[in-house]
């Protein structure tokens, strides 16, 4: 018994066992009690394998695809249990574990996003996020101020994550193949326990400066200047006193994340 690939899932079964043997062994080893792991989307295990060989963690895979936990409860003994039927976007990780816990998977490419704004959310719960991306969004996320593939993921994951590019992953890897190249990237919490400004201003100001990334940051805020001037009743005079600062003449690939922050606490 094979599960079938769907594509509605974006489904793309790892097929290198040594691939899927280096990515269980970049998750960090810690001498503790066995450390909370959840996997998402097992598939048909190539991950799952290893991970039940250490004993260093206490595993919980949750996979959409009920053929696939199909195939994950007979083939593998230690599967009941460990294997859960659900949407890790829809399901909440108290149902897992109540404290912290790492994340772990080959992420679905269509929905690989929506799984890091969900990471983001239950950051103070995530220490590390070990996982196989599309090249291209690996890329996105590591780099840093400067350069082209630098964007919204980036800033928001880099606030609070320090992120290694870890390998490259080509399509001939997996069954069926991809048209795209993939990657295997590292996530670990970092230091910073606050923003030290208005979170959800934060997420507006990255959002709409990369809304119109071409644009200078004078003309893709706008709407939040705007909003600025009004809420301090500033005339024409202190309007352009303020956008005449030098940060406006800047692209949004241009800042890092401490200008982003220096940024929303200007708007604010």
């Amino acid at each position: 018994m094979e599960v079938r690939a769907k594509k509605a899932l974006g489904q793309h079964f790892l097929t290198d066992q040594s691939i899927a043997k280096a990515i269980v062994d970049a998750l960090h080893e810690d001498g503790a009690l066995p450390q909370d792991v959840l996997e998402i989307g097992p598939g048909m295990g190539v991950l799952t394998q290893y991970l039940l060989q250490r004993k260093d963690l206490n595993l919980k895979a949750v996979e959409i695809d009920a053929e696939s936990v199909d195939y994950l409860l007979t083939h593998f003994p230690e599967a009941p249990g460990r294997v859960v039927l659900g949407d890790f976007l829809r399901v909440s990780p108290d149902a897992f574990f109540k404290g912290g816990f790492r994340v772990i998977g080959n992420f679905p490419y269509n929905i690989s996003s929506q799984i890091f704004f969900k990471i983001l959310d239950y950051r103070e719960r995530i220490p590390e996020v070990v996982c196989m991306i599309q090249k291209e969004v690996a890329e996105r996320i590591a780099e840093g101020p400067g350069t082209k593939t630098y964007g919204i993921l980036s800033v928001l994951l880099q606030a609070w994550y320090d992120i290694e590019y870890l390998f490259t992953v080509g399509s001939g890897c997996f069954a069926p193949p991809p048209k795209v190249q993939s990657a295997v990237i590292r996530l670990r919490r970092g230091a910073r326990k606050s923003l030290g400004c208005d979170e959800a201003m934060f997420k507006t100001v990255v959002k709409t400066a990369f809304g119109q990334r071409r644009k200078t940051l004078r003309n893709s805020l706008k709407p939040l200047i705007k909003q600025k001037a009004e809420k301090e009743g500033w005339g024409e005079e202190a309007l352009a006193s303020f956008t005449a600062q030098p940060v406006f003449e800047l692209r949004p690939e241009r800042l890092s994340v401490d200008d982003f922050i220096s940024l929303t606490l200007l708007l604010s």
